[in-house]
């Protein structure tokens, strides 16, 4: 398995693992979030499967995710309502604690690609790509400490964190 299928793989493992847990969450801000991450995910596929067939795909106009904004968004409107926050279930932090850790895990390889790679194209695409899985960690790392103090983070959230990379 060359690089480039390698990263189909995980862009579609990532893109069915989202849409999975978007089905099984109830709260509506986080399958936005959830949706959003699937759809990022299969950019990146589309955009190693051009790569694989030789082409240089024009990658400014593909890659370009509101993730952050979204994230953001979502968060403002839950600290603005003021409603009541109750527990969210255990399994749901779980699920983000996975794709944290296969965001980070994604980046590093995207990292160790743009290194090898010779063709300059390839190679500011392979560096962009981990520039938004990079993104991705960002809003999932927020996700995981809005799940695990809800009430406090919105209070003491600036926002700071979720600004573009």
């Amino acid at each position: 398995m060359n690089a480039f299928e390698f990263a189909m793989k995980m862009e579609l493992d990532g893109k069915k693992y989202y849409q999975e847990h978007e089905a099984k969450t109830a709260d509506p801000g986080l399958k936005k979030i959830f949706a959003e991450l699937a759809g990022d995910e299969q950019k990146h596929y589309e955009l190693f499967q051009a790569m694989a067939a030789g082409k240089n795909p024009d990658y400014e106009a593909v890659l370009k995710t509101s993730i952050l904004k979204t994230t953001r968004n979502i968060f403002e409107k839950l600290s603005a309502s003021k409603k009541e926050l109750g527990k969210f279930p255990a399994d749901l932090r779980a699920a983000w604690a996975k794709a944290l850790d296969v965001e980070a895990q994604s980046e590093k390889f995207y990292r160790e690609q743009a290194e090898k790679n010779a063709s300059p194209d390839q190679k500011k695409i392979w560096a962009r790509i981990a520039d938004e899985e990079h993104k991705h960690w960002v809003t999932i790392d927020s996700v995981i400490g809005f799940l695990d103090r809800p009430k406090q983070w919105l209070e003491d959230a600036e926002w700071s964190n979720l600004e573009p990379y």
